[in-house]
C-alpha cells in the first residue's frame, strides 16, 4: 500500500474514510482490492451500481483539506493504520479505525495499558476506589485508558494523570464533553494523550459512543469495570474487550445497589474479580493474557463473468433480511467462495443496502 504520509494519498485516504457508507471493514477491502485510496474512490460509483443503489456521497477534497488544516491548527496529528506509531494492539481489531487524531504524548502507546470504565452516576465510594486503583496501576508503570465521561472515567483519569493516562473521546478532539471536563481534557492533551476518531468540530452523538468504546477496549490488555448498571455503555466496552481477546475484570458491589448489578453479572459470566491494583496486574501478566485474534486483512476480488456476478449477487441478497446474520453463515448457505460473497456484500454496502453489525454480522438496511 502507498505510504500514508504522502500528502496526496493522505487526502485520498481521509476522503475514503469520511465518505458515506464506508466503515473500517469496507475501507480495508477497498484498499486491498484496488491498491490505493484514489483508485478505490474512482471505482465506487461502478461498485454501488452493481449493488443496486446510488453511489455514496464522497467527501470532497476541499472538505478534507480544511480538516487537515484544523488538525494542524490544534497542534494535533493523524495516526494511520499500517504506519507507526499507530497502536499495535488496536491494529489487531477487524474494525480498527483507519485513522486517529491524537494530541499529547505518543510514548504512552508503548506502555502496558488497562482500561477503566464504569457508571456516569457512580457512587462516591466507587469513584474513590477507581481513583485509588488508577494510582496503584500508574505506580506500577501501567497506563490507564478511559473515555473522559462523568463518574468512574473522570476518577480514573484523575488518579493516573501524573503517571500516564489516555482519554478516548466520542466527538472531535476540540470538542469538550461533558462541558465540566474541559480543563481536564486540556490537561490530558498536555500531560497524557487524547484520542479522537471523529474529525474536529464533531459534536458527540449517541452512535459515536459505541465506536469510542471499541477503541478503548482495543488499546489495552484488559478492561476493569468498576460500577455499571446491567444495560450500561460500560458493558459494551467489556463485550468489545471479550470479543477481542482482552482480559475482562470487574469490581464486585452490593447486590442492593443497581449500579453494581452489571459488575456482579460480569463476574458470574466469568470476568476476573479484582479488588486491588495487584489483582489487575496479575490478570494481565504476559502468561495470563489470551492470544489476540488476528483479523484477515487480505482481500482478493474474484474474476467472474458478468452473468455469473449477477447470479451470485441474487443468491447472496436473497439470504439477507433485516435480521443480522453472521457472514460465515451467509457464505455457508450461499455455497459460494468467500471472496465472491465478500464482493457482493461490499457492493450492497456501498449502495446503501447493507448494514454491518458487531460480531461479523450483516443485515439488509432497514
Amino acid at each position: 500500500m502507498p505510504d500514508p504520509a504522502a500528502p496526496a494519498d493522505m487526502i485520498a485516504r481521509l476522503r475514503l474514510i469520511r465518505s458515506e457508507n464506508i466503515g473500517p471493514i469496507t475501507y480495508f477491502q477497498l484498499l486491498a482490492r484496488f491498491g490505493s485510496a484514489q483508485a478505490a474512490i474512482d471505482a465506487i460509483p461502478d461498485l454501488a451500481a452493481r449493488g443496486g443503489g446510488r453511489a455514496p456521497r464522497l467527501a470532497a477534497r476541499s472538505q478534507i483539506e480544511r480538516e487537515i488544516e484544523g488538525v494542524e491548527r490544534l497542534g494535533a496529528r493523524y495516526l494511520f493504520l499500517g504506519s507507526p506509531p499507530y497502536p499495535p494492539l488496536l491494529a489487531e481489531l477487524e474494525t480498527a479505525p483507519p485513522a486517529l487524531i491524537v494530541s499529547g504524548h505518543l510514548s504512552l502507546l508503548d506502555k502496558p495499558a488497562v482500561a477503566m470504565v464504569g457508571a456516569r452516576n457512580a457512587s462516591a465510594a466507587a469513584c474513590r476506589f477507581a481513583r485509588q486503583l488508577a494510582q496503584g496501576l500508574g505506580a506500577a508503570g501501567t497506563v490507564v485508558v478511559s473515555g473522559l465521561a462523568r463518574g468512574i472515567d473522570t476518577a480514573a483519569h484523575d488518579g493516573s494523570l501524573e503517571t500516564g493516562t489516555v482519554a478516548v473521546i466520542a466527538g472531535g478532539i476540540d470538542v469538550h464533553y461533558p462541558p465540566e471536563n474541559e480543563e481536564r481534557q486540556r490537561a490530558i492533551a498536555e500531560r497524557g494523550l487524547l484520542i479522537a476518531e471523529q474529525p474536529p468540530g464533531t459534536e458527540p452523538r449517541a452512535r459515536h459512543f459505541p465506536y469510542r468504546n471499541r477503541i478503548i477496549a482495543g488499546l489495552v490488555h484488559g478492561v476493569v469495570v468498576v460500577e455499571a448498571a446491567p444495560r450500561s455503555g460500560s458493558l459494551i466496552t467489556a463485550r468489545c474487550a471479550a470479543e477481542s481477546g482482552r482480559e475482562v475484570m470487574a469490581v464486585p458491589g452490593s447486590p442492593l445497589d443497581p449500579r453494581a448489578q452489571g459488575c456482579n453479572q460480569l463476574i458470574r459470566d466469568g470476568a476476573t474479580l479484582v479488588q486491588t491494583a495487584e489483582d489487575v496486574l496479575e490478570a494481565i501478566a504476559p502468561g495470563q493474557i489470551r492470544p489476540f485474534r488476528q483479523p484477515d486483512r487480505p482481500y482478493a476480488a474474484p474474476d467472474l463473468a458478468a452473468d455469473a456476478e449477477e447470479r451470485h449477487r441474487l443468491v447472496v441478497a436473497d439470504l439477507l433480511n433485516t435480521t443480522p446474520v453472521a457472514i460465515d453463515e451467509v457464505i455457508r448457505q450461499a455455497s459460494l467462495p468467500a471472496p465472491v460473497v465478500q464482493t457482493v456484500l461490499l457492493e450492497l454496502e456501498l449502495a446503501g443496502r447493507l448494514e454491518r453489525h458487531a460480531g461479523g454480522k450483516v443485515s439488509l438496511a432497514a
